[in-house]
């Protein structure tokens, strides 16, 4: 025990330091890729920005409504609250809005209050939002910033962040110009007709949309899926990325350092500069990183394995896809909810924006399509090159509290290797943008002062 405390003190954890000898910086290697239909077209491709709007034909919402009213429930166990999944009782309230009260036509206004956009990158169209600040005072130009969503989300997540990125109240706050894509395969994105798109394909897709924008340096920003084609982003082009945010930030490759914080952590935290919120959500560590991972990821091995055959099911039952959808806006934004007969859904969402997240996916028929991304991710392991680089660009971690898995700043740091920020915020669960908008805008806009040197 002494030998590891000695040694663990050489290596001076708390500094970020990552061990006897550091590797050359490199940077994560792509080539060009066709996920179009068919071959790769000889002529140049078509580089236009096309506007694009939100519209449901009454027939599609005809078509819903059949398959609402022909659903078929199946009761609850007794006193089985959100145990199970999905609560029956509570579904067939969320249901029965669904069908009698949801507007899904004034949640399409909403929609398109912002400008969206499709343009055609490597054969496929790639959608986006795209937020501009209305009143800039004279001389002052807004930051570029890309945010990526993740799944069972959708760009929608950012609805309330939006105005507070790009209409701050305070005359001191920077004002930004958000890029909202929709990952290929997710809601108003084409999805790839082939095999192998997996993250570091969508950050190059995201790279080029933002060069044909007229991008040079910009910022990003993630969580889920978001954060790891971010990081990817970061990772390709280190000179373009001026800075990365995440809301999500799980452990790196496991290192000698990892290994010992978590023997030793729990009974010398401030060797390894754990604080008491580290304490409780790592240890004990088989508990947490094992037993609870293990419980919450049944969809992740469906959808890294067969997500054809069960995403047809979804994609022929709306109630299917909203309990599948929604049950995870409940469990991944606090697991106590799961306690709850309702899940705790409404006390953190309101049944329109739950909805018209599912209706994303329902009216674009993307649930296959974006089930498929966990597949091309790790149907090609977990020893990827770009598990293996690290990330050089500023970065600023946001831990929420109730976030599905912790990662104490001294794992951050073996990854990204200026880490600027890292707040641990006051409440909050996985899909922070869109249930504590306040609390992201502000360290969002905390992290890019500090890197713009405006603090």
């Amino acid at each position: 025990l002494w030998f590891c405390i000695k040694l663990l003190s050489t290596f001076k954890f708390s500094e970020g330091k990552r061990g006897l000898i550091r590797k050359k910086q490199e940077s994560l290697k792509t080539q060009d890729g066709w996920w179009g239909v068919g071959t790769p077209l000889v002529s140049p491709e078509d580089d236009s920005i096309r506007p694009f709007r939100v519209e449901t034909t009454q027939e599609q919402l005809e078509d819903l409504h059949r398959r609402i009213d022909q659903t078929r429930s199946f009761p609850s166990l007794e006193d089985s609250r959100f145990h199970y999944g999905f609560n029956s009782s509570y579904l067939r309230k969320v249901v029965s809005y669904w069908r009698n009260d949801f507007d899904w036509r004034k949640q399409v206004d909403k929609l398109n209050r912002y400008p969206h956009f499709k343009t055609t990158i490597e054969g496929i169209d790639v959608h986006y939002v795209h937020a501009k600040p209305k009143n800039l005072p004279e001389g002052v130009r807004s930051v570029p910033l890309m945010m990526v969503h993740g799944w069972p989300g959708s760009f929608y997540e950012f609805y309330g962040i939006l105005p507070l990125l790009t209409e701050p109240a305070s005359p001191e706050d920077i004002a930004f110009e958000v890029i909202c894509p929709s990952i290929p395969g997710y809601g108003f994105s084409e999805a790839p007709h082939k095999k192998g798109f997996d993250s570091v394909c969508a950050a190059r897709v995201f790279h080029k949309l933002m060069k044909r924008l007229g991008f040079s340096q910009f910022y990003v920003q993630g969580g889920d899926w978001g954060w790891l084609i971010t990081t990817n982003m970061a990772q390709l082009e280190p000179k373009t990325v001026k800075g990365l945010h995440v809301n999500f930030a799980p452990p790196a490759k496991p290192s000698l350092t990892m290994m010992m914080s978590v023997l030793l952590g729990r009974h010398f935290p401030k060797l390894f500069d754990f604080s008491e919120h580290d304490i409780k959500r790592t240890f004990p560590c088989v508990q947490k990183l094992v037993v609870d991972a293990v419980k919450e990821t049944g969809y992740l091995h469906i959808q890294a394995t067969k997500p054809d055959t069960a995403g047809r099911a979804l994609n022929d039952s709306p109630v299917g896809l909203a309990a599948y959808i929604l049950e995870k806006f409940s469990t991944w934004t606090d697991h106590e909810f799961t306690n709850l007969e309702d899940g705790g859904l409404e006390r953190k969402f309101s049944l329109d924006d739950l909805l018209t997240n599912v209706m994303i996916y329902w009216t674009s028929c993307s649930i296959i399509s974006s089930m498929r991304f966990y597949k091309e991710n790790f149907g090609k392991g977990l020893d990827q090159p770009h598990s293996k680089i690290p990330v050089i660009v500023p970065t600023g971690v946001a831990v929420f509290p109730n976030e599905l898995m912790h990662t104490p700043k001294l794992w951050v740091k073996q990854k990204y290797h200026k880490l600027v920020t890292y707040t641990l915020m006051a409440r909050g669960g996985h899909f922070a943008a869109m249930e504590e908008p306040e609390l992201l805008a502000q360290d969002i806009q905390m992290f890019v002062k500090i890197v713009e040197k405006r603090m």
